[in-house]
């Protein structure tokens, strides 16, 4: 079995042995979309992340038999071409659940509870310097009895929910499906729920019912004492939009994982506030714990043998 992964640096150092425990496999770290296309020529299994699998990647790839997605999301891959041509695609699903969960509450704490200020007063000696025992100038805000409002209540989404309800919150949020099918907590509109919530948590996929769903209008809405984080996809907030409500100090900061363009680019207006203080920032990293890039190559590995064994019977 030939299996080629075409962008293998999104796994980074994760050890690829039980992938290659399944055949002959040939990794290339990135690809661009000309070098997939002179890549794919012998490949029975191709394993993508972000690499666009095209219909005229398809054609040169004739004894393709399956493509993995390095990944939940499959809106890289064309999937009405490889329908036609018979090649099924396999993702791995759940493996992300928890770091997303993770990172989520570790932007929301950083930001309500002025993580990066208290540590820079120590590390700066401000802290020795003071004469006093405590900092009470900029105090931090409790989670205890504020509103979390989610935006997206998937797995992920629940999960979010529950740890909130630990933390003492009410929660409530906004089907961007539009059809409500979670019963556990109260469904409202986007409106409403910029309005209430102390806490926003993004946790949806971007698509023609979430591109641009929060813009500038949605922001004004917010509690200048409340935060908003994405860790669905970029281009769910209006990123412009964003930057000129952090600018006028409208709302008390924001968390992004995921972005418009990605990389995000040095011209970003996210990078050019007046309040970066207000802002925190991760690359892409809410799926990516060192156990969730473990879980993952195993789960590709898995759907390999499932599916060559499928195809053999």
């Amino acid at each position: 079995m030939k299996i080629t992964f075409l962008d293998a640096a999104t796994l980074g150092r994760t050890p690829l042995s039980d992938i290659e425990a399944l055949g002959e496999l040939k990794c290339y770290q990135t690809s661009t979309a000309e070098e997939a296309l002179e890549r794919v020529g012998d490949c029975e299994v191709l394993i993508i992340n972000k690499v666009r699998v095209t219909q005229a990647l398809l054609e040169v790839a004739p004894r393709l038999k399956l493509v993995c997605e390095a990944a939940t999301g499959t809106n890289n891959i064309d999937l009405e071409a490889c329908s036609k041509r018979g090649i099924p695609v396999r993702n791995v699903a759940g493996y992300s659940t928890e770091p997303v969960l993770q990172e989520t509450f570790m932007h929301i704490l950083s930001l309500v509870g002025n993580g990066p200020y208290y540590d820079a007063q120590v590390k700066s000696g401000a802290y020795s310097r003071s004469g006093i025992f405590t900092d009470v100038e900029n105090p931090y805000l409790e989670l205890d009895g504020k509103t979390m409002g989610i935006i997206g209540m998937g797995t992920i989404g629940h999960r979010v929910a529950e740890v909130a309800k630990a933390f003492g919150m009410s929660v409530i949020y906004f089907s961007t499906s539009g059809t409500s099918h979670c019963k556990d907590f109260p469904s409202v509109g986007i409106e409403t729920l910029m309005k209430e919530s102390d806490v926003i948590s993004i946790h949806a996929p971007l698509n023609e019912r979430t591109k641009g769903l929060v813009t500038e209008r949605e922001l004004r809405l917010m509690k200048p004492s409340a935060v908003i984080v994405n860790m669905g996809r970029g281009g769910i907030i209006v990123e412009a939009d964003l930057a000129k409500v952090i600018d006028e100090g409208l709302i008390h900061g924001a968390a992004l994982d995921v972005y418009e363009t990605e990389p995000l680019p040095a011209g970003s207006p996210l990078l050019h506030t007046s309040h970066p203080e207000r802002l925190r920032f991760t690359p892409h990293t809410g799926w990516a714990s060192a156990e969730a890039l473990v879980r993952l190559e195993k789960g590709i590995a898995k759907n390999i043998a499932a599916s060559w064994q499928s195809d053999k019977a």
